[in-house]
């Protein structure tokens, strides 16, 4: 009986030995495919940040104006802001509950 004690855990020792180098190899192939995703992804998103820099570049100086003057309008009359911000507070409220 001892023979078969000492034949099995032989072959569990070699059925985790290979295991073990199939996970390392898993491992490796994983950080491979994880950096070529990782370089697609920063690839990407520079794309898209140029993309949107080229679209909106020449209008940047005139928002950055209309959001000072509308940050001067709100300071200036806190009451009507305060009454805005809770007419578009309610109709998203209104827009989440109406879904469900």
């Amino acid at each position: 009986m001892a023979l078969f004690s000492d034949l099995a855990d032989i072959d569990l020792e070699r059925q985790v030995a290979a295991l073990s180098r199939e996970l390392s190899a898993l491992k490796k192939t994983v950080a491979r495919r994880g950096g070529s995703y990782y370089q697609d992804g920063r690839e990407m998103a520079a794309d898209t940040y140029s993309d949107l820099m080229d679209r909106i570049g020449d209008r940047l100086p005139a928002l950055g104006r209309r959001a000072r003057a509308l940050e001067t309008t709100a300071r200036d009359h806190p009451a009507a802001t305060a009454a805005v911000g809770l007419v578009v507070l309610g109709l998203v409220a209104t827009l989440v509950f109406s879904r469900r």
